[in-house]
């Protein structure tokens, strides 16, 4: 029997070259999307691959709808574990966080945080194995960013979502022992993905007249020319690929383009030295 995975945020970026990635290695990966046209690009992907994507309707935000994904796997799995749960789904937020509406905020949350838990709960029972398994008990593999460790201005709502699913993960990691069910953080750095498409078309013209327009805008400009020359989603696929097979994996993955510099010089520096750099590059010096 074929080995089974679930990816949620499986219609586009990081989800789809994961599930794609994982099908071409042989398994058998039900891809969470929001409606069935998103599936459609999932099927056609799938023909050219040695395991299977079968794209079921998954909404993290949405009990009653991961109940029924979770459901709909427990029967395809004829009593066999989950090899894995890729917790991927997430939204971004761009904006300072003194303008940025609460709802909003919330909503980045929901989605980022308890959204990933809510599946976790709903999907955990599915990863133990049992005393007639023939595999060992599941992974969750859960997506963070470099932002779960570093915090930009104007992300203040993705980066403080980010930074709880590294704790959530920590602590998750330890009480799943018990069942033998590990847990892995992927950081990865900017994406290529169609997200910057969005955010080139984010208008910041309500700042207009705050200290917070020029630096805003220079941080837009900054992420999007970043993230069209980020990674490719496939690099995170193979990555994720890797975390749920290997013996022993890591706790955590960094995955970032020019690590020194976007990553190991960052965490490095004094936190006031960082904040220099920012204030000097973002024109955040105090106004007077």
């Amino acid at each position: 029997m074929s080995k089974t995975v679930v990816v949620t945020g499986a219609s586009t970026g990081i989800g789809f070259a994961t599930s794609v990635a994982l099908a071409k290695a042989g398994y058998d990966v039900f891809a969470g999307v929001r409606s069935e046209a998103a599936g459609e690009p999932l099927r056609k992907a799938a023909a050219s691959t040695r395991g299977k994507i079968t794209p079921i309707i998954l909404e993290v935000t949405d009990a009653a709808s991961v109940a029924a994904a979770a459901g709909q796997v427990k029967t395809a799995l004829c009593g066999e574990p989950l090899f894995g749960l890729v917790n991927n789904a997430g939204i971004g937020l761009g904006g300072p966080l003194l303008y940025q509406p609460i709802n909003a905020i919330q909503q980045v949350f929901d989605v980022n945080v308890i959204g990933l838990l809510r599946v976790t709960q709903a999907f955990a029972p599915l990863l133990a194995a049992t005393p007639t398994s023939r595999t060992r008990p599941g992974r969750v593999i859960n997506m963070s960013s470099m932002a779960g460790k570093l915090g930009a201005p104007f992300v203040g709502a993705y980066v403080g979502s980010k930074h709880a699913v590294e704790g959530l993960s920590e602590s998750l990691r330890r009480e799943l022992m018990v069942f033998g069910i590990d847990v892995i953080i992927i950081g990865p750095g900017a994406v290529v993905t169609a997200i910057w498409d969005k955010a080139e078309a984010t208008d910041i013209g309500y700042l207009a007249g705050t200290v917070y327009a020029g630096p805003a805008k220079r941080v837009n400009d900054y992420f999007i020319k970043s993230g069209r020359q980020g990674l490719k989603p496939e690099r995170l696929g193979a990555v994720v690929l890797m975390a749920l097979t290997v013996d022993k994996p890591k706790t955590r993955y960094a995955v970032v383009k020019n690590a020194l510099f976007n990553w190991t010089l960052p965490r490095l520096l004094p936190k006031r030295a960082v904040d220099r750099i920012f204030a000097r590059k973002l024109g955040l010096t105090s106004q007077p």
